[in-house]
């Protein structure tokens, strides 16, 4: 079977991460990079063709698949055109800047009968699949905390604040929480509420680097979600992973001594905890918490590659990916909507 030609754009830390993943995996074949700045690349992708631009890339590389690794701006126009010139697409969270774009993506990847994958990255990690197994399994109303705080500095810092020029924090790593949320629950988002501070001089009057969403659901249950960036923000609870149910609960349990700039710690979930909520006639519980150690699980870049040999499969076997569009709009739905009861101080209707 021939191999897959595909061109990266936007080599940064997802970027990069995925260009190995392609890299490593014999069904693709690399013909292509671009980064709009100059970037080290690691050995091994020192040989491949770069490109100043993405449409000289796309023009001359003449990829199957395009992998979209830029800032969010730039994504609803590089996934058309990429699809227009007969490629499937790649695309990193979040879909797009706004819902129309993200809508006119997905429209066009119907249209067209490309393949259009988003970068739910959790989607493919074993541990927080078995989060989400046994959250449903206890059944709703469910609350849902969750947040990802990082205290970053120096070169994290600048890519934050370059992010914050089109991106808050809680619409570019919200969409991975709020996908979460809405597979445990399965039900449909009712209202948003958001609140948004501007903790640093260094980024634009009108963006925020703390953000916090609280959003309902039609069946009863209700989550939150947190995220801060910056050389000020607290490690404290930096990483809250919980659900609560009526029957019990389960939660993510960090290692002691974790830091929130350490990309493994977003992905990695060293402890599944599970708690049974029923007592017996004395008032005590019934059965004690179980741990389970997730030690074995995939560091950050072998989720990358499991991703991308997703990716593979999909285009390869033709899987249905209606759903998985479907959602990747729905998520960005939430988040944009919190970003916007953050600017308009106004619970936003969905």
């Amino acid at each position: 079977m021939s191999k897959l030609r595909v061109f990266v754009v936007g080599l940064g830390n997802m970027g990069l991460s995925h260009a190995q993943a392609y890299h490593s995996n014999p069904g693709f074949e690399i013909v292509g990079l671009a980064n709009r700045s100059p970037v080290t690349l690691p050995a091994a992708l020192q040989a491949y063709p770069r490109y100043a631009t993405f449409e000289e890339g796309l023009a001359k590389s003449k990829p199957d698949l395009v992998s979209i690794n830029t800032l969010t701006d730039s994504h609803a126009e590089y996934a058309i055109k990429a699809m227009e010139a007969g490629a499937h697409v790649f695309i990193e969270k979040p879909l797009a800047a706004t819902v129309e774009d993200a809508e006119r993506v997905v429209a066009t990847a119907r249209r067209l009968k490309r393949k259009l994958v988003i970068g739910y990255i959790l989607r493919h990690h074993p541990s927080w699949m078995e989060f989400i197994r046994i959250a449903r399994a206890f059944g709703g109303p469910y609350v849902m905390r969750m947040n990802l705080n990082q205290q970053s500095h120096a070169e994290q810092w600048a890519t934050h604040k370059r992010l914050m020029q089109s991106t808050s924090p809680i619409v570019d790593c919200g969409v991975h929480y709020v996908d979460v949320m809405c597979q445990i629950c399965d039900a449909k988002p009712r209202q948003v509420r958001g609140m948004g501070v501007r903790l640093s001089d260094e980024i634009a009057p009108d963006m925020y680097n703390y953000g916090h969403l609280q959003v309902t659901f039609e069946d009863g249950s209700v989550g939150w979600y947190e995220a801060a960036w910056g050389p000020m923000i607290s490690e404290t609870a930096f990483f809250v992973k919980d659900v609560m149910t009526p029957r019990g609960c389960v939660s993510i349990v960090m290692k002691e001594g974790a830091k929130s700039a350490d990309m493994e710690t977003h992905t990695k979930t060293s402890t599944i905890r599970t708690h049974w909520a029923q007592l017996d006639a004395n008032g005590q519980y019934v059965r004690p918490d179980r741990d389970i150690s997730m030690a074995d699980e995939p560091g950050h870049q072998a989720l990358c590659d499991r991703e991308q040999a997703y990716v593979l499969k999909a285009i390869r076997e033709d899987i249905d990916l209606s759903q998985h569009m479907a959602d990747g709009v729905n998520s960005l739905k939430i988040v944009l909507a919190a970003d916007r009861s953050v600017r308009e101080g106004r619970a936003i209707d969905l």
